[in-house]
């Protein structure tokens, strides 16, 4: 699967609120700062991995579409990548 500026942006995003995130814990920063951070890290993680499925299922259905094949399993298979995730 080709990864576009957008999801490639979000990554480096997400790597940029780690770093800030060990800087804190390395400043012993209160700890419901690095606990609300830790949730902003993962909720961005979380919503990056929903693009790159959505994504792909898009892609997926489409190539199945032209194939003429069912697009149920692939469908099965995203949220299960979903569900995983979580």
């Amino acid at each position: 699967m080709e990864y576009d500026t957008k999801v490639k942006n979000r990554m480096k995003r997400i790597e940029g609120q780690v770093r800030g995130l060990l800087k804190m814990i390395e400043e012993e920063k209160d700890c419901r700062d690095v606990v609300t951070q830790m949730t902003a890290v993962r909720s961005a993680l979380d919503r990056t991995a929903a693009l790159i499925v959505s994504t792909n299922l898009e892609q997926c259905i489409r190539e199945e579409k032209d194939k003429g094949e069912s697009s149920e399993d692939l469908i099965k298979e995203a949220v299960n990548l979903l569900v995983r995730s979580r």
